[in-house]
């Protein structure tokens, strides 16, 4: 008799949940999951997709606007939010049951409910308790608002795909990708938008010529207060007034706190664990998804290492094939490309300027900022911007980024070629498509005289 009611159980139904759950259950454990919300997590329901989906919308202002130089007469364009919304609601309820069927198929036992641990190999699932060999907590994060006056009239990333009606003015409180993508959506889609921030420059991590370039294209269309704060919301009427640390005020329908994820640990029964916590109440594991905990492991956003979808599968079927596959790959967290799907779009991989000096490599940087072939007949004053990274000493690319349309879908490929440790003369011998943007990589040829330009 099986000392363990399962061989693996995971808590979270998300992206590293599903994941390490199903290539388990295909090497032959037995698997069960418990998942309270929805399944899919924060990228298919409140993250990821949606949010691209609206990208998706709110590109078509700009669209219907250039037309017109390329001879198109387009009448006046009318936007419906809740048939927005309804279309995304369809999709992300098809999404849902595709990972349903995804677990239901591989013969893993689900559990609609919320799961805690009471020993390290024991879970309570709604009154049920089993037991397991193998425990992964993949929980993910949760959207943090930081406490003022009236904060809890502000809103987040999660409700904000639930809105009932377009807010005509808002305000986004926040300078990290979720508040520009944010941002850039209501504008295009037809709010007046103020985005408020305590630093000078949006973008924090990213790098510093991208960051600064992004600022000022965002700031020709967005109501942008950099070095400031929101100290205090309250109602007026039938909207909202925001003060801000610079003493201005702000009159608007709505208030979206971009603020950031925390791990999302509370009330999982780890205090029954040797699971340790770190300072931003993330799980502590090492290179293996190991905690503290013996047979305890957590992968995904809830560890705060990089709180990306394509990382999280990654984690889960690292760790999946290790337990019940014998392999042993280990995680690599060098060369991720990533996407802000502002407007114009952002995409990014490897190192950033910065990045690459503090880690002492001697470098160059080759820089492009050019008007696309497209806004010569739009007349759309928008600019793109491409940029590469390179080692001196070895000659290879240490970061590529991107500002311009289709960004990520651009910088996936040249992701595969950083991967592979591309140099910066592989790129110069490269023949480029013509005429198109991406070109630009590979025709740059004269590096910028100076660093942190």
């Amino acid at each position: 008799m099986a000392q363990y009611d399962y061989d693996f159980f995971v808590i979270g139904g998300g992206s590293a949940g599903v994941r390490a759950s199903r290539v388990a259950a295909s090497l032959g454990a037995r698997v069960g999951l418990a998942e309270e919300r929805y399944f899919g997590g924060t990228c298919v329901n409140v993250g990821c997709v949606p949010k691209k989906l609206f990208s998706y919308a709110a590109h078509y202002r700009d669209d219907f606007e250039d037309s017109a130089g390329f001879g198109w007469t387009p009448g006046e364009p009318a936007f419906d939010w809740q048939k927005l919304v309804a279309n995304k609601e369809k999709e992300i309820s098809r999404l849902n049951g595709i990972y349903r069927t995804i677990l239901a198929s591989n013969k893993v036992d689900i559990f609609e409910a919320r799961a805690r641990l009471t020993a390290p190999h024991t879970v309570d699932v709604d009154g049920k308790i089993v037991t397991a060999e193998h425990i992964l907590i993949a929980v993910g994060g949760w959207p943090w608002v930081p406490e003022f006056p009236g904060s809890d009239l502000a809103i987040s990333s999660n409700e904000v795909f639930y809105l009932d009606q377009l807010p005509a003015e808002v305000c986004i409180l926040g300078g990290g990708y979720i508040a520009v993508e944010f941002a850039s959506i209501f504008s295009k889609l037809g709010s007046k938008v103020t985005l408020v921030y305590r630093r000078d420059s949006l973008l924090r991590g990213f790098d510093k010529e991208v960051r600064a370039f992004v600022t000022t294209e965002l700031g020709s269309y967005i109501d942008l207060r950099l070095s400031d704060d929101i100290t205090a919301i309250t109602k007026e009427n039938n909207k909202l007034r925001v003060s801000l640390q610079s003493g201005a005020t702000l009159s608007v329908n709505q208030v979206l706190a971009a603020t950031g994820r925390k791990p999302l640990t509370g009330d999982l029964g780890l205090e029954n664990t040797a699971v340790e916590l770190d300072a931003a109440g993330a799980i502590k594991v090492d290179n293996d998804f190991c905690t503290a905990e013996s047979g305890i492991y957590a992968t995904g956003d809830v560890i705060d290492r990089v709180a990306l979808t394509p990382v999280a599968l990654a984690e889960g079927q690292i760790l999946a094939r290790r337990l019940f596959g014998a392999q042993n790959a280990q995680m690599s967290y060098e060369y991720i490309s990533t996407a802000v799907f502002c407007h114009p779009n952002i995409g990014t991989v490897g190192l950033s300027e910065e990045s690459a000096i503090e880690q002492g490599y001697d470098i160059e940087a080759y820089v492009a900022k050019v008007r696309q072939l497209k806004h010569t007949l739009s007349g759309r004053e928008e600019l793109s911007m491409l940029k590469l990274i390179v080692d001196k000493a070895t000659d290879r690319v240490l970061g590529l980024h991107m500002v311009g349309p289709d960004a990520g879908e651009l910088v996936q490929g040249f992701a595969v070629a950083i991967n592979c440790g591309a140099t910066k003369a592989d790129f110069d011998r490269t023949i480029g498509i013509h005429p198109t943007l991406a070109e630009e990589f590979v025709t740059m040829r004269t590096p910028r005289k100076d660093h942190g330009a």
